[in-house]
């Protein structure tokens, strides 16, 4: 049994800003997802504007690097995401590292994309480098195998 047989791609797959950044630079899993995308249509690839926002921060170029590829979908802030987002971020949605002073925007807008809707009645996965950054939400992740 081959690894594409034991590890099946999921049908659509969420990557926060960690994720979008490993693909930036090149990270083997994050690209074969993009890959895999392009050669079939059934397979959805999304980023989260805030997501992308975040990555851009940390290193330029990214985005324009992530919003070129064909296979992915960079997912806006329309009414319900920005409610939605509000919403976690009043409730004490914190950053990852769990600085009380800093709301996560990115990992507040990842949630609301993940979690079940009518259309992804089982959520979308999140590929992520820190899977504890949404302990607790129901939500499932993929953590990035880092390249050695």
């Amino acid at each position: 049994m081959n690894d594409k047989e034991r590890y099946p791609l999921p049908r659509a797959v969420i990557l926060d800003d960690t994720a979008a950044l490993a693909l930036g630079a090149g990270n083997s899993m994050a690209s074969r997802l993009v890959v895999e995308a392009e050669k079939d249509p059934a397979l959805r690839v999304y980023v989260p504007a805030l997501s992308l926002a975040v990555a851009e921060r940390e290193r330029a170029g990214v985005a324009e690097h992530v919003g070129a590829l064909p296979s992915v979908n960079i997912e806006g802030l329309d009414f319900a995401a920005a409610a939605a987002v509000g919403k976690r971020l009043r409730r004490g949605y914190e950053a990852e590292d769990g600085d009380k002073g800093e709301a996560d925007w990115s990992g507040a807008h990842v949630l609301h994309l993940a979690l079940p809707t009518p259309e992804w009645p089982h959520g979308r996965p999140v590929l992520t480098r820190t899977p504890v950054r949404y302990s607790g939400t129901g939500i499932r992740t993929i953590r990035i195998v880092e390249q050695g």
